[in-house]
């Protein structure tokens, strides 16, 4: 199971941030070239992408690239700069259709070829940023294999609708709770956009929750500092850890007694609880490797 639980945006133009990066405890090093570069600091942002990328990676890091959207013209300048074997994946703002998302696969794997690489290396996070591509979501998630998970922008979508933001959020309710069911109905993972109070720890812990409670498998950070909230949030805690292990030993001895359900404190266990125990517990192990490896 691969952890996107944080990912952290580090602007592509700062060295002095893409330096600070390698000590980040975030499951995803994003380099930004998008919203936090300015226009006239995109070949540079560019340039320096190409240098850190490598060197991220080198230090352990999981290295994704969140590129300009596809009729910026920028991209293709972007990926060419990047893509090689250091590179997880790319993260692409603004997209609407299956096709954009098939039109960025073909790139990348010309790309790839170019490079002697093996084809399918490098993943794709899409933005769902507007409502056509709320509409579109699962067909967005179904479009290319490289795709690992969905992303959800907040900021962009609630521009589109024309609506203002809230702290209480119930403008962005349904497109959030959308955008977390196409991702599992394509079975990939549904990532919640930044919270943009970098500074409001309680919100960001709310923020995140709600996230976590519409199915919401990670978040992305914009300050280093909200990192290890999101971890834990999207972690699970060690409550749920000991009622699942009490759950799997539960069915374990209703099934070495032939029934297909058990009991466990009043409440009936049958086959989706126990995958969603099971599903808890590998979580749990794939945290654990992470900090093992990391050590």
């Amino acid at each position: 199971m691969e952890l996107l639980r944080s990912l952290i945006f580090v602007p592509g133009n700062r060295a002095n941030m893409l330096e600070r990066a390698t000590g980040f405890p975030a499951d995803v090093i994003m380099v930004d070239l998008e919203d936090s570069v300015p226009p006239g600091e995109k070949g540079n942002a560019r340039d320096l992408a190409a240098e850190w990328v490598p060197k991220l990676r080198a230090m352990g890091h999981r290295v994704m690239l969140r590129v300009n959207a596809l009729d910026t013209g920028l991209i293709r300048d972007e990926l060419a700069a990047v893509v090689g074997p250091d590179l997880d994946g790319v993260s692409i703002g603004k997209v609407e259709t299956p096709q954009d998302m098939r039109d960025a696969d073909r790139l990348i794997s010309s790309l790839e070829a170019a490079a002697g690489m093996e084809q399918g290396h490098v993943k794709i996070v899409p933005w769902i940023e507007n409502a056509r591509a709320i509409v579109n979501a699962y067909q967005i998630a179904m479009a290319s294999n490289r795709i690992i998970a969905v992303a959800f922008g907040a900021e962009d979508y609630t521009d589109d609708m024309g609506l203002e933001r809230s702290d209480t959020g119930e403008e962005i309710y349904y497109p959030r709770a959308a955008v977390a069911v196409a991702a599992k109905a394509a079975r990939v993972e549904s990532l919640d956009g930044p919270y943009v109070r970098f500074r409001d720890p309680d919100g960001l812990r709310q923020d995140a929750g709600q996230a976590r409670k519409l199915g919401f498998t990670g978040k992305f950070a914009i300050h280093p500092a909200q990192i290890d909230t999101i971890n834990e949030l999207f972690s699970p805690s060690e409550e749920e850890l000991t009622y699942a292990r009490k759950v799997v030993d539960a069915w374990n001895q209703a099934e070495a007694q032939g029934r297909g359900s058990a009991d466990l404190d009043g409440r009936m266990i049958d086959v989706p609880v126990i995958k969603r125990a099971q599903n808890l517990l590998a979580l749990a192990a794939s945290i654990a490797g992470k900090l093992t490896a990391e050590r």
